[in-house]
């Protein structure tokens, strides 16, 4: 993380919460500071520290860590959901097409791994990449429960064209790994490669898809859960992804690529409820038979084969 991202979390969370505001005691002693609180908190996201190994540290004590840590979750989720959890919109999926364009896999529009760790009873969903809800899943219940493909059956989706191998199609696709379904949104790898085009293909698709890992840069997301309540644990995993999210766009931004107008946020009407059969419920209907079209899943892999063999394979 670079400071300049750093210090504008911390000052958007002295901000919002004066639990984060250095105080003066009775006695005219100085309390901790923000940038303590703050330090010892993502220490312990980020590395999985107990909360006594920060004491030295920062100077703090093994109670307060553990308050800072879940204020700290508390409020950058407050602060940052609606910019750094939502939905993406038409300048995101623009940006996304490009990259997946630029490493070869024309109407991508990134990796997609929905975790499963054993939390019952605690129903989470993250937007864009990391999208599901988690309450002792796995993979496919997971991708059940989530709301990724849902502007595409409700037919609010963006429209995403392109051609591959001379066939064209219109709806992104996302990579992942062997467990999903052969859906015509998805892209598998091959599990055992035949020749020189598919083991090119594998390991292309392979290479790309660990970005979906990079969100769990924070190690207390890989672990077994160090809290009780639910309502902790899922502002952990929000808070992480935020800040991953926020990592990212920073990266970006440093680096030069263009910079979007992530405050243009396309509102989606909500349908009337109804039970008749009607053009909408048809509609919705289709859309869910596109996403789990298997033949288009397999011509849509064997293109990207092809693909990618003339694109790279060959040199």
């Amino acid at each position: 993380m670079q400071r300049s991202l750093f210090l504008r979390i911390q000052y958007a969370v002295e901000a919002y919460d004066p639990y984060f505001v250095q105080k003066i005691d009775a006695i005219g002693m100085l309390g901790l500071s923000s940038l303590q609180k703050i330090t010892a908190a993502m220490r312990m996201l980020a590395y999985v520290v107990a909360a006594d190994y920060v004491d030295e540290y920062v100077r703090i004590g093994e109670s307060t860590a553990i308050e800072s840590l879940k204020k700290f979750v508390q409020v950058v989720v407050a602060i940052f959901s609606d910019e750094y959890l939502r939905s993406p919109n038409n300048d995101d999926i623009a940006r996304l097409l490009a990259v997946g364009e630029n490493r070869g896999f024309p109407g991508m529009l990134g990796s997609i791994d929905c975790m499963h760790w054993k939390w019952k009873n605690c129903p989470t969903a993250w937007r864009g990449m990391y999208s599901g809800h988690v309450r002792s899943h796995n993979d496919i219940n997971v991708l059940e429960r989530s709301s990724v493909f849902t502007d595409l059956t409700d037919g609010r989706a963006a429209a995403v064209d392109y051609s591959i191998n001379g066939n064209d199609y219109d709806m992104g696709y996302y990579l992942a790994d062997g467990i999903y379904p052969q859906w015509s949104t998805f892209v598998k790898t091959i599990p055992s490669p035949q020749g020189n085009k598919q083991k090119y293909f594998a390991a292309a698709q392979e290479s790309a898809r660990k970005d979906v890992e990079r969100a769990f840069r924070f190690a207390i997301v890989r672990g077994p859960a160090r809290f009780w309540k639910c309502e902790t644990l899922k502002d952990i995993m929000k808070a992480c992804i935020i800040i991953h999210n926020m990592i990212v766009e920073d990266e970006r931004d440093v680096n030069g690529a263009e910079d979007f107008n992530y405050d243009a946020i396309d509102e989606s009407p909500h349908a009337p409820v109804s039970h008749e059969r009607t053009t909408e419920l048809m509609k919705f209907i289709r859309g869910i038979h596109r996403i789990r079209d298997r033949g288009t899943h397999s011509q849509l892999q064997s293109d990207l084969v092809e693909h990618l063999w003339q694109r790279h394979g060959q040199s």
